[in-house]
């Protein structure tokens, strides 16, 4: 079921430059709970999902259009742009993945069909080949396991890149293509408190990032490189929940950490790949209550 806003609460999305800090609000709405925006590779547009449907808004601010998902199942809030801006991949309800042309034509899903199995998409390859999601198991005794694998974009034979208990998520290709970076539990036996990773793409030993009190999530990293915006949650927090507060849109370069924004938030403020090309903006959402 798609997420709504509470009452007197509003969706605000946002463009921040991380060089001087500034924000400009670029739309704000009091009816549609939005998400998850990213930006397509021309720069010009953003892409956003709301109410299970897809939209897109100039970067310039406006309002947002409807992109045509056919009969695609609702989606979720993980979408990713294709390198050439011709296609957005999305996460469905159903628990699949589908190609959606962003001028209109046929809508594809790229997926396979495995028992208890739920896809959860994150990045996409700079070459537009290759896809990297969550996928979720749910085991014969109702327990749960999340691990990083790839597809291709095309459809094909499902890879896995870990196989382990530890919760993971967020998992994205680095720009040149050789990582995968993902957010994870691995390196704590405090439930909940989540990391930065990277391993190479086809799988290996894992590299801590992150080494806080907080919980990080959805590391997302420039197309210039070098530069990794992420999620931090307060410390204690299980998984990556709605509206809460102090959560800190943050900035990890050469080894130190900046805070970028500190937002009423948390899951849909900024779970896909959400750097503009030029790598000195981002794009988030905030959620506030009130006035």
């Amino acid at each position: 079921m798609p997420r709504e806003l509470q009452a007197d609460q509003r969706a605000e999305l946002y463009i921040l430059d991380v060089e001087t800090g500034d924000q400009v609000l670029i739309h704000s709405s009091e009816e549609l709970l939005f998400e998850a925006p990213n930006w397509t590779s021309d720069g010009d547009w953003l892409i956003l999902n709301g109410g299970g449907r897809l939209y897109r808004i100039p970067a310039t601010g406006g309002e947002l259009t409807p992109i045509d998902l056919g009969d695609t199942p609702p989606i979720n809030n993980d979408h990713v742009v294709s390198p050439d801006a011709t296609a957005i991949y999305v996460s469905s309800e159903d628990g699949h993945l589908y190609r959606v042309p962003i001028a209109g034509g046929e809508i594809r899903r790229v997926s396979n069909e495995h028992e208890g199995f739920t896809y959860y998409l994150h990045g996409i390859s700079p070459d537009g080949d290759t896809l990297a999601y969550i996928g979720m198991q749910r085991q014969a005794d109702g327990s749960v396991t999340t691990n990083v694998f790839t597809i291709p974009a095309a459809g094909g034979a499902d890879t896995q890149l870990t196989n382990d208990a530890f919760p993971d998520d967020g998992s994205e290709f680095s720009p040149d293509g050789e990582w995968i970076y993902f957010n994870s539990e691995r390196a704590s036996s405090e439930a909940g408190h989540a990391q930065l990773f990277r391993m190479p793409r086809d799988g290996g030993d894992a590299e801590q990032l992150t080494f806080d009190e907080r919980v990080n999530w959805f590391p997302h990293i420039s197309p210039t490189g070098g530069r990794i915006a992420y999620v931090s949650f307060p410390t204690g927090t299980l998984g990556h929940p709605a509206d809460v507060d102090d959560v800190i849109v943050r900035l990890l370069e050469n080894g130190e950490h900046r805070d970028l924004a500190t937002v009423f938030g948390g899951q849909g403020t900024m779970n896909v790949p959400s750097w503009d090309p030029t790598g000195t903006r981002i794009a988030f959402v905030a959620y506030p209550i009130g006035s």
